[in-house]
């Protein structure tokens, strides 16, 4: 059967088995900055789960034993004509996620980006000879696992999508995707526009309720399981795939910690800490959580960063000039809304911080604790929105012990204009991720990940495509 024509937004349907697949039941996103419903989406079913898992299977027998330069002209070709789509994807995802558009253009042109760079590393896949003389030859091989799902999260559904996408079906695996039942509308799009390149079966697209995940994940048919999201459910999508010794990748949760030395433009650091502390309204993995400042300039670099974190421009996405959108959905608002039971006046009237009530939808605007008890939750846990406890320190071994108490291991960065000082406590960091003079610098060829609780495995690079195989030795006897 022929693929689906693509239809540009106006209809949101599963896709299995190269089809765009109905549901008898419905349900709907919300955008985060009215309040207002977004379009009906499918509900997956058991049966759908089944359908899309033995479609899988059936295309993994060709699609693992097409050759990777084939596989590779699929994506480039993909991403091609994703790209041509990049505006109605970006004005979608602003009205799904709530992002601002710098944001949202900024992802849908970064996971084009991804596409293509992927595809760049096939060499390192290549079979490798460990061994030969006269009477044996040793290989190393990467196999395709088999059947993927990849759990995909509200806070960045396009790049994510392909983030996983890629390596995936690059390393000879069918995947099936299954966005948040929060941001399903994206995701949909590209398995769907995906169907005019892939064979049947290879790429699918199931949208669901909370039930989803778990329907997926404890499937006999599957065998990898590549998740992103928060810890705790990262906790439980383990549980589920240990019953089936799946492969499991999961990137989870962070509590990244800057580390602001003492020898630095106060200005230019400030409006670069609370930059990286608030964009996308906080909602990072690797957005920074806590700053610790040294005390030899924590009360100016505090006043530098409240001064620019007043002049953000809070507003609905869409609005030009808008640096901070909504938080995405009311779970998270009101989990946020939860942190500031801890907060005092002082703090809100610093940056202008607190909840937004003059507006419609899931609006906070960005606050900074300074010096808050450090075992409180706004020092612990991680709120995933916009507001950011600041710290200080004056001993280099005291505050690396501080910054590595968290049993999350996500990201972290030192800001320092001594560059051995700077590597010297970027190199105790425990932490996957660990960017000196920046943040959130990441790259499709650099594999990304966390420590302790932030995760297993990698995604990203070479590592995060041997993620995605079994790795065989081959020994030929002569």
């Amino acid at each position: 059967m022929a693929a689906p024509t693509f239809d540009v937004f106006s209809n949101f349907q599963n896709i299995i088995n190269g089809q765009l697949s109905d549901t008898a039941e419905k349900r709907h996103g919300i955008n985060p900055a009215t309040g207002e419903p977004n379009p009906e989406v499918p509900v997956s079913t058991r049966e759908d789960v089944d359908n899309a898992v033995n479609a899988a299977q059936e295309a993994f027998i060709t699609w693992s034993d097409t050759p990777f330069p084939e596989r590779q002209k699929v994506v480039l070709a993909f991403a091609d004509e994703y790209e041509k789509h990049a505006d109605e994807f970006i004005k979608l995802l602003v009205q799904e996620q709530g992002k601002p558009l710098f944001l949202a253009t900024m992802e849908v042109h970064g996971s084009v980006n991804y596409l293509r760079e992927t595809t760049t590393l096939a060499e390192s896949l290549k079979d490798q000879v460990l061994q030969e003389d006269d009477s044996k030859r040793t290989l190393l091989r990467y196999t395709p696992i088999g059947v993927g799902v990849s759990i995909i999260p509200w806070n960045f559904p396009i790049s994510i999508f392909c983030q996983k996408l890629a390596p995936a079906v690059l390393t000879g695996n069918t995947v099936i995707l299954k966005p948040s039942p929060y941001t399903p509308y994206t995701a949909l799009k590209l398995g769907e526009l995906a169907q005019g390149f892939f064979p049947k079966g290879v790429v699918q697209v199931l949208s669901g309720d909370e039930g989803l995940g778990p329907l997926l994940t404890a499937h006999p048919g599957v065998d990898k399981i590549s998740f992103t999201g928060s810890s705790a459910t990262g906790r439980k999508v383990m549980e589920a795939a240990s019953k089936g010794l799946k492969r499991v990748t999961l990137e989870l949760g962070g509590k990244d910690a800057a580390i602001i030395c003492k020898d630095i433009d106060i200005e230019a650091v400030a409006a670069k800490v609370a930059t990286f502390a608030f964009i996308n309204s906080g909602q990072i993995c690797t957005a920074i959580k806590r700053v610790y400042v040294h005390e030899a300039i924590y009360e100016q670099f505090l006043s530098a960063a409240a001064a620019f974190t007043k002049n953000i421009a809070i507003g609905p996405g869409d609005q030009e000039g808008v640096f901070m959108g909504p938080v995405q959905n009311s779970m998270q608002f009101d989990k946020v809304k939860t942190f500031f039971a801890e907060v005092g006046e002082g703090d809100l009237a610093r940056t202008n911080g607190g909840i937004c009530s003059d507006k419609p939808g899931f609006f906070i605007k960005p606050t900074i604790i300074d010096r808050p008890d450090e075992k409180s939750r706004i020092a612990t846990e991680e709120p995933f929105g916009p507001i950011v406890p600041f710290m200080s320190w004056s001993e280099e071994k005291d505050v690396i012990g501080r910054a590595n108490s968290t049993r999350m291991g996500l990201g972290a960065s030192v800001w320092s204009n001594d560059l051995e000082e700077a590597t010297r406590i970027a190199g105790k960091l425990q932490a996957g991720s660990v960017w000196v003079n920046s943040h959130l610098d990441l790259d499709p060829k650099v594999p990304f990940g966390g420590h302790k609780d932030s995760g297993i495995g990698t995604e990203s690079g070479v590592e995060g495509l041997k993620g995605w195989c079994n790795v065989q030795s081959l020994f030929l006897k002569k």
